[in-house]
């Protein structure tokens, strides 16, 4: 692709997101906006941070080659409203190693062998161990960078022999975990067990589990998960249906369910955020926004709550959920994707 296709495609998507965001409300209805600047926004999200990089710079030329006004300042602010001059990659690693603090801190003290209700069969210390050996796991594939799968099963993780040593040995292994990401390069090549096959791809892995199972904790010690940040929650939903298809116990089912064409709608109440989920085809496609279509089933609650949902820690006639259309749907969904 020529630099001046570049330029110019960089130049009419940042004077049509402007257009957007400046449009009156009698032109333009702000929730429409919203939904289409938030659905553009996801799609940026998701390259890797040289191509991220590069689009800063594309806008922000384009911005200049505009005479100084109004008109320059309002391009100049595009980048910065879709988050192209951040670095998610370390910003997905701090993330980690905060709620890996979390996770420790909410442990301390505790009889690793209380059940954990959401993973049936599990104790506390079963958990930990789960989870250090996750950031371990992690650490193993940003170091050496493998192509090829690599089970945790197959490394010399060397947890202790004692549950109540558990959590010390969770805590090195997240610190591991989060000192050798920040170090790495988001870019560079490593298996994964899904779309991405980056070492951007494990910081996210890794949140999503942490986030997922501090609130397994929560629930195992106080009977409820603590609120759970929104965008954090969004991501860590946007992981799932990334890598669900990648997953065979979740693909199979689902490519089974006969249900093609059928719409879930997740909605957050707290964020905005809507993802909508359309089956078919052996599987499934989604999106974030409404899509223009009206579901079959939609489903509304925070986003932690949602992704809570999405892997059963919550059942979906919890009051927490606001459920209109098909309910069979949901729980076919849900069956299906049962990790």
């Amino acid at each position: 692709m020529s630099d001046a296709l570049l330029n110019a495609l960089a130049e009419a998507l940042a004077g049509l997101v402007t257009a957007v965001e400046t449009s009156d409300e009698d032109i333009l209805d702000p929730d429409t906006a919203v939904e289409w600047l938030e659905g553009t926004g996801h799609v940026l999200a998701g390259l890797g941070a040289a191509d991220r990089q590069a689009l800063d710079g594309l806008f922000r030329a384009a911005a200049m080659r505009r005479p100084p006004g109004a008109g320059r300042e309002e391009l100049l602010l595009v980048s910065a409203g879709f988050g192209l001059d951040e670095d998610t990659h370390l910003a997905a690693v701090d993330a980690v190693a905060d709620h890996a603090r979390r996770y420790a801190d909410t442990v301390r003290g505790a009889d690793p062998a209380t059940p954990v209700p959401a993973c049936p069969g599990w104790t506390l210390g079963d958990l930990t161990h789960h989870l250090g050996t996750v950031h371990g796991w992690a650490e193993h594939l940003v170091t050496a960078r493998p192509a090829t799968r690599v089970r945790a099963g197959d490394l010399a993780l060397d947890p202790p022999g004692d549950p109540s040593s558990y959590r010390a040995w969770f805590a090195a292994r997240a610190e591991g975990f989060a000192a050798a990401a920040r170090t790495a390069d988001p870019e560079a090549p490593v298996w994964s067990p899904g779309a991405d096959p980056h070492v951007r791809h494990y910081p996210r892995h890794v949140l999503a589990e942490t986030v997922v199972h501090l609130a397994d904790a929560e629930i195992a010690l106080t009977g409820t998960a603590r609120p759970i940040d929104p965008g954090t929650a969004a991501d860590a939903l946007d992981h799932f249906l990334t890598t669900a298809p990648y997953i065979p116990w979740i693909a199979e089912p689902l490519a089974h369910l006969d249900r093609d064409g059928a719409v879930l709608s997740l909605v957050a109440r707290d964020s905005g955020v809507t993802w909508t989920l359309v089956l078919g085809a052996g599987g499934f496609a989604w999106s974030r926004g409404g899509g223009g279509t009206e579901p079959t089933a939609r489903v509304t609650a925070d986003a932690g709550e949602l992704l809570l949902l999405l892997h059963r820690r919550y059942a979906a006639d919890d009051p927490r959920f606001t459920l209109t259309g098909d309910r069979d749907l949901l729980d076919d969904w849900l069956a299906a994707t049962a990790l």
